[in-house]
C-alpha cells in the first residue's frame, strides 16, 4: 500500500497548506482528499507536489506492505 503520511508531515513543515495548494498551485480538493485517504494519485501529481514543496519523493510517499494489496 502506498502511504501518504510523509506528505502531511512535509506539508506541515513547509510554507504551504491546503489553502495555498488549492488556490495558488491549483491542486484540486479531490486530489488532496485522495492523498488524505491513501487513494491513488498520478505520478504527475507527485511530481508537482515535489516541485511545490521542494522535496524528494520519499518526503511524500512510502510503501507499506499490506495484506490488502492485490495479488500478483
Amino acid at each position: 500500500m502506498i502511504d501518504y503520511t510523509p506528505f502531511w508531515k512535509t506539508l506541515e513543515t513547509s510554507g504551504e497548506n491546503w489553502y495555498t495548494l488549492t488556490n495558488k498551485h491549483h491542486i484540486s480538493n479531490s486530489t488532496l482528499h485522495r492523498l488524505k485517504h491513501n487513494k491513488d494519485v498520478s505520478t504527475k501529481t507527485l511530481n508537482d507536489l515535489c516541485r511545490i514543496l521542494n522535496c524528494r519523493m520519499q518526503d511524500i510517499i512510502r510503501y507499506v506492505p499490506s495484506d490488502n494489496d492485490q495479488k500478483l
